[in-house]
């Protein structure tokens, strides 16, 4: 499923590269830094997720239950 260029909403990443820039001070090769390093840990927990669910250890998911008060 595709979203349609009009559907597209670019402010939400304008708001989150303004926020992360400013995180960094301003500094743009700090916020590129940041990014990459975040992206590259993202991967890494991906791959262990990925690894374990090929092995059959990945936890089981828990049905909702219903609060009886």
């Amino acid at each position: 499923m595709s979203v349609s260029p009009t559907a597209f909403d670019n402010s939400h990443y304008e708001k989150a590269c303004d926020q992360a820039i400013a995180m960094c001070d301003g500094n743009l090769r700090s916020t590129i830094k940041a990014l990459i390093m975040a992206n590259e840990f993202l991967e890494a927990e991906l791959m262990e997720l990925q690894a374990a669910i090929s092995s059959g250890c990945a936890p089981l998911q828990s049905e909702p239950t219903e609060n009886a008060a």
